[in-house]
């Protein structure tokens, strides 16, 4: 079968088409002919092997795993002798590994049937980028009807299920971006929208009872600055970060500050769990979210989304099309 692996770490230019074996399932596992691959930070984390931290558990000198990919959505081709809730034909979307391939293994919890209402490719969008805004606005920030919720980095994957998230919640939305994304951040429900370029949100004024920071990009005390007293900052960005830690320093001084202060000052750390999945196609089917693709790729293409990716100009997700 036709897969994208890499051998070493590096930028996308590591990352080559090749003919490998069909993966076989193991017994709690589902073998899922890829339709539709969603293109994530974590992959990208993963094909450069930065922050370094990540290497302990993935490969110190080069990848364990050569094929890259985790969001899937297709059809079930063979199940496991242990799986109960899915079998060959089965339409599903969810979490695999090595996704960016024609056949790719997830485990049977890691899956859950394809909205009805959504094609394969905006199916594939909606898993890790979907739950990490779903833990974020839920769990991490529980949000309620009526709060002032602001997302930086709104126009991008995680950004622009967070900003729908909250307002189906019943929060009144601010979304950050730049100037190229202000429509699109409109369009998805926001009910205001700053331009980063043109205006500080930090200085001014307005005050919010939840910051969902996924830029990455601004100091802690500014941040803080437009926290109600009592508000809560969620923080899930940090590309700009080190090379060892990536970023993390910012989130990790943010929680040993927080016993000190009224805010609550939370680190998102998002957990791959299958019910949230069953949410969000509850969610999707209806209509309280629906993706943004901001561009679609064949298989051989891979490298070209990965670029697009790491230079942050996409609009909501990269997918990868397998299966025409």
């Amino acid at each position: 079968m036709k897969a994208i692996v890499q051998d070493r770490y590096g930028s996308p230019d590591v990352l080559k088409l090749e003919d490998i074996d069909r993966p076989v399932p193991g017994d709690h596992q589902v073998l899922v002919e890829v339709y539709a691959a969603g293109v994530d930070r974590g992959v990208d984390h993963l094909m450069t092997g930065l922050p370094y931290l990540l290497r302990l558990g993935f490969g110190l000198r080069a990848p364990r795993d050569r094929v890259r990919g985790r969001e899937l959505a297709g059809r079930v081709e063979a199940v496991g002798k242990n799986v109960t809730r899915f079998r060959p034909g089965d339409e599903v979307f969810g979490i695999g590994e090595g996704t960016f391939a024609a056949y790719a293994c997830a485990r049977e919890r890691k899956l859950a049937r394809k909205p009805a209402n959504l094609t394969f490719e905006q199916a594939a969008a909606v898993t890790i980028s979907a739950i990490t805004a779903l833990q974020a606005i839920r769990d991490s920030g529980e949000v309620k009807p009526g709060q002032k919720v602001l997302v930086t980095g709104a126009g991008g994957g995680v950004g622009t299920f967070a900003v729908q998230l909250a307002k189906a919640f019943g929060a009144e939305v601010t979304g950050v971006c730049s100037t190229a994304k202000t429509e699109l951040v409109r369009s998805i429900g926001a009910d205001h929208v700053i331009d980063y370029t043109r205006e500080d949100f930090t200085r001014g004024g307005r005050r919010y009872d939840l910051i969902l920071d996924l830029a990455g990009n601004r100091p802690l005390s500014r941040l803080r600055c437009a926290l109600t007293p009592r508000g809560t900052l969620v923080l899930g960005g940090g590309e700009d970060g080190g090379r060892w830690l990536g970023g993390m320093e910012r989130s990790l001084g943010a929680v040993l500050l927080s016993p000190f202060v009224g805010q609550r000052l939370r680190m998102l750390m998002a957990s791959e769990r299958g019910e949230d999945l069953e949410r969000l196609r509850e969610l999707a089917e209806a209509g309280e979210i629906t993706p943004v693709i901001g561009g679609t790729y064949p298989l051989s293409e891979a490298p070209e989304a990965m670029r697009q990716l790491a230079a942050g100009q996409a609009r909501g997700k990269l997918v990868i099309t397998v299966r025409g």
